[in-house]
């Protein structure tokens, strides 16, 4: 990406310090210690307080520790070690945790994927990544596993019904357990960035930490606050604002499998759920799940929405509901979580010219700015529109083994997120737009090219291009434009949904098909996508 020297900078840098509520620092220390310290030192600290909360019962830090240093010297008995990948496809319980855990007790990295995820998808992240270790779901493996093992580096599968008598033949010392520094990686976490290809967008264990430390900062939370594991764990919400806020502030954390909104509203009641962060379908579940009921979940006091755009009016329903205000956040993969939160108790404001609601303010230490879509050396004035970009030390060091990719995605070292942004006088920002034709469905990224690929196998269809469309309930949701083949014209719609429901993971696959005799086209013969969103 051509960048230039005498970069353009604002006339009043940080304006967004003056918004802080009080006692918010501008900057916080850097983290001195590993995820896996931080960890081990909560256990020490508190051995017998819980640790988890798995749906009705407790597991104590002890415990999770414990189990931890079994299945480090599983890994160890298996030859893991400093540097190596560990994949996980689980939902959100314990065995995601205990092997997070064990993985960095041997300086191991994890590599946490989607149980959603089909054969094909789950081979190209297991091969990009080179991991040797695969623990996943039994439904998983017994009905994907010729798809899934073909090709990589994988030389041990351990299925989660087998998890706890595995780990339980092995006895834990001390030559287990690895050094872990904070420039370690702790985490590859996939994301479509800005590209039609997955990356492994690596987390360093100080990346983790820190973020982890601007929620405990942020939301001041303490030794009173019980977390609500609302996201799935595979995903850098639920790895930041859960499981490493749970570790570094050694509060429990409750998990039930995978969100259902009547399950997550009976466990807040019943160990008085206090934080949580969420995508906007979440919190659209519980208002629906609620109707008719007498629920108080008051006790929810320090909760955020992000990963899609958040609708002014679904706050305004959610604290008349529940008098829970939920508050606007925004991050990335990349920025490992928040880049930028609202201060608690107040509600952000909204873009006049695009009734956006603010995505919030920069966080202590996080950089912030607007810059040219066309020249992001020039950096914008407040109100003018481009696209946002970042710099702190919750920023990831790069995608692993993309380095063009990497440097693409920087300029003079600032992070450019492919999202099109506002800032006002004050430091609020405001998400406008997209750079790229990126899908963002319930907070999970969808690339057409994707989902059209699957589509171009049906032997029915002769063209298709997928775009995404608002919904009220997931923020947007993936919608395929087909032309036909001649000789299928009574396809009914139907049909291309299921064939895509089988073969994508539940959020990718076209809820909406239109047929269309004739995709229009630029004179170069590309999709003229805005013209199919507009229409």
């Amino acid at each position: 990406m051509a960048c230039y020297e005498n970069r353009v900078t604002p006339k009043t840098p940080r304006p967004w310090l003056d918004q802080y509520n009080k006692g918010i620092p501008a900057s916080l220390g850097l983290p001195s210690a590993s995820m896996i310290d931080l960890f081990e030192a909560t256990a020490r600290h508190k051995p017998a307080a819980p640790g988890l909360y798995y749906f009705d019962d407790p597991i104590s830090w002890a415990q999770l520790d414990h189990k931890a240093n079994q299945f480090a010297a599983l890994l160890a008995d298996w030859g893991v070690g400093h540097g190596d990948r560990v994949a996980l496809s689980l939902q959100n319980d314990p065995d995601f945790v205990i092997a997070q855990y064990g993985v960095w007790k041997r300086g191991a990295i994890v590599v946490p994927l989607s149980p959603m995820f089909k054969g094909k998808e789950i081979a190209y992240q297991l091969k990009d990544c080179g991991a040797q270790v695969y623990i996943c779901r039994d439904e998983i493996f017994e009905s994907q596993a010729n798809q899934v093992l073909g090709g990589t580096d994988i030389r041990h599968v351990l299925l989660t019904g087998e998890f706890d008598k595995a780990i339980s033949r092995y006895r834990p010392d001390e030559h287990h357990r690895l050094s872990v520094t904070p420039d370690d990686i702790a985490y590859l976490v996939y994301t479509s960035g800005t590209t039609g290809f997955p990356k492994g967008s690596i987390s360093l264990h100080r990346n983790i930490a820190f973020n982890a430390d601007v929620f405990r900062t942020w939301y001041s939370v303490g030794e009173d606050d019980v977390i609500l594991g609302a996201a799935p764990l595979f995903h850098i919400t639920g790895i930041v604002a859960q499981m490493a806020l749970s570790a570094l502030a050694g509060v429990p954390l409750i998990l039930y499998y995978r969100f259902d909104p009547g399950e997550t509203l009976r466990l807040i009641e019943k160990w008085k759920a206090t934080f949580a962060v969420a995508v906007i379908t979440a919190w659209i579940a519980l208002l629906k799940e609620a109707e008719g009921r007498e629920v108080d979940i008051r006790c929810l006091n320090k909760c955020g929405s992000g990963g899609a755009p958040t609708a002014p009016a679904l706050v305004d329903e959610f604290q008349r509901r529940f008098g829970v205000l939920i508050h606007n956040t925004y991050g990335l993969t990349e920025s490992n979580s928040p880049s930028h939160l609202t201060p608690m108790g107040r509600r952000g404001p909204v873009d006049p010219a695009s009734g956006a609601l603010a995505i919030g303010l920069p966080v202590p230490n996080c950089d912030a700015q607007v810059v040219d879509l066309s020249d992001p050396s020039r950096c914008l004035e407040p109100g003018e529109a481009g696209e946002l970009a970042l710099k702190g030390p919750m920023m990831f060091p790069g995608y692993w083994q993309k380095g063009e990719a990497t440097a693409a995605a920087h300029c003079d070292g600032w992070f450019l997120t492919g999202d099109v942004a506002v800032m006002d006088r004050e430091g609020w920002f405001y998400l406008v737009d997209r750079k790229k034709d990126m899908i963002i469905c319930s907070g999970f990224k969808v690339w057409p090219r994707e989902v059209e690929d699957v589509l171009y196998q049906h032997p029915a269809v002769r063209e298709a291009a997928v775009i995404g469309v608002p919904d009220g309930y997931r923020g947007e949701t993936v919608k395929a434009v087909i032309a036909l083949r001649q000789g299928h014209e009574s396809l009914h719609p139907e049909e291309i949904i299921e064939f895509c429901k089988s073969r994508l993971a539940s959020y990718k696959y076209p809820r909406q098909v239109e047929f269309m005799d004739e995709i229009p086209k630029t004179a170069s013969g590309k999709f003229l996508r805005r013209q199919l969103r507009d229409r």
